[in-house]
C-alpha cells in the first residue's frame, strides 16, 4: 500500500506495529518484528522522513504513529514542489532547444527555390529522407539501380520499411535484373514480400529515384556517386512526371519471385538484358557504360554483346548493328 510513497513492505511492517502499539519501544518493535536492527533503524529513518512516525519528545527511543493526513500532506507537498520545478526545467529546455532550431536555421537556411530543395552529402539525404518517410501515408515508389544492394544499407533499411508497410503503405521497388543473382538482395526482396511490399525487377534503370506519397521525388545531383548530394523536388508538375516514368517501368516489369523471369524473351528472341543491351550500344553506350546501366561487370556485359553478335551472325559490332537494322531489332530513335 505504501510503495507509492517509495516504501517497502518492511516500512510498512514498522509502520503498522507502531501504529498497532503507541509509544512502541525500539526494543519491542526488535522483537515483535524480528527484524535485523539495521533494517528495523533504516525502516524508522525512512518513516521519519515520510513524516509517518517520530520519537517521543519524552522518550527518544519509543516511537509514535503521526496521522497520515498530516504527513502525507507534506509529502504531497515536496513533490508538487519538485514538479513545477522540474517543469520549469522542461520549459527552459524547449526553449533552448527552439533558439537553437532558429539559429540552425540563420547559419544552414533551406537550399530551396521554387521547389527544388538541395542536400549536400550523405548525412543531410539521410536526415530528410527520415523526416519526409516518417509523414508518408499512403505510398512509397523507388527506382534502385546499380545491381546487388550491399547487406549494411538492407539491413539499416529493414526497421523503416517495416515501420511503412505496418502502418499501410503500400511500397513498390524496381530493381535490376542482375540481382536476381545476389542471394542477400533475394533475401531482402522475400522478406519485404512477406510484409506485403511489392519488388519487380527490369533490365536496366534510368536514373535513381524516391516517390514519397506521389508529392514529394527525391533524385541524386550525381549519377556517378548518389552520397554526393540530392534534390527534393515538390513543384506538382515535375512530380507527377516522374510518377509516369515510375509506372511506365514498373508495368512490365518482372515480379521478384516470377518462375523464369530471367529467361524471358520477346518476339526477337531476345532477353530482356540482350534488349537493352543492344539499345544502349545502338545509342553508343560503352561496355563499361552498359555493364553500369544493367548492374553487371564489364566481363559480362561484354559476353552479352558476343551472344548478341551470335544471334545476329555477325563478325564485328559494326557488322551487327547494320544487321540489327535491317532486321527491324534497331531504328532511328534507339
Amino acid at each position: 500500500m505504501l510503495e507509492a510513497l517509495g516504501l517497502d513492505e518492511a516500512c510498512e511492517t514498522v509502520y503498522r506495529a507502531v501504529l498497532a502499539h503507541p509509544q512502541a519501544e525500539l526494543e519491542l518493535l526488535r522483537e515483535r518484528l524480528g527484524l535485523p536492527d539495521a533494517e528495523l533503524r533504516l525502516a524508522l529513518d525512512k518513516l521519519s522522513e515520510m513524516a509517518l512516525v517520530r520519537p517521543s519528545v519524552d522518550q527518544p527511543d519509543c516511537f509514535r504513529a503521526v496521522d497520515p493526513e498530516v504527513g502525507i500532506q507534506a509529502v504531497i507537498a515536496r513533490q508538487q514542489e519538485r514538479l513545477a520545478v522540474e517543469q520549469q526545467r522542461i520549459e527552459q529546455i524547449r526553449l533552448a532547444a527552439a533558439q537553437l532550431a532558429a539559429d540552425f536555421t540563420v547559419a544552414r537556411p533551406p537550399k530551396q527555390i521554387d521547389g527544388i530543395e538541395r542536400l549536400d552529402g550523405i548525412e543531410e539525404i539521410r536526415e530528410r529522407i527520415g523526416r519526409l518517410v516518417h509523414d508518408v501515408r499512403t505510398e512509397v515508389m523507388t527506382l534502385a539501380p546499380g545491381g546487388a544492394q550491399s547487406a549494411a544499407s538492407m539491413e539499416a533499411a529493414k526497421p523503416q520499411d517495416q515501420a511503412l508497410l505496418e502502418r499501410g503503405v503500400r511500397m513498390r521497388t524496381l530493381y535490376l535484373d542482375s540481382v536476381r543473382n545476389s542471394q542477400a538482395t533475394v533475401a531482402y526482396a522475400n522478406w519485404l514480400a512477406e510484409l506485403n511490399g511489392e519488388v519487380r525487377t527490369t533490365a536496366s534503370l534510368p536514373i535513381r529515384l524516391m516517390i514519397l506519397d506521389r508529392r514529394v521525388a527525391i533524385v541524386p545531383t550525381d549519377e556517378d556517386d548518389s552520397r554526393a548530394g540530392a534534390l527534393v523536388l515538390s513543384a506538382s508538375g515535375t512530380v507527377t512526371a516522374l510518377c509516369a516514368l515510375f509506372d511506365t517501368i514498373w508495368e512490365p516489369a518482372m515480379p521478384m519471385g516470377a518462375a523464369g523471369s530471367r529467361e524471358r524473351e520477346d518476339d526477337r528472341g531476345l532477353s530482356p538484358q540482350e534488349a537493352e543491351t543492344l539499345r544502349l550500344l545502338g545509342q553508343g553506350f560503352t561496355d563499361d557504360a552498359v555493364a553500369k546501366r544493367l548492374g553487371v561487370s564489364p566481363r559480362t556485359a561484354r559476353r552479352i554483346a558476343a551472344d548478341l553478335m551470335e544471334k545476329l551472325g555477325a563478325r564485328s559490332r559494326f557488322q551487327a548493328g547494320t544487321r540489327a537494322v535491317a532486321k527491324g531489332w534497331l531504328t532511328g530513335e534507339e
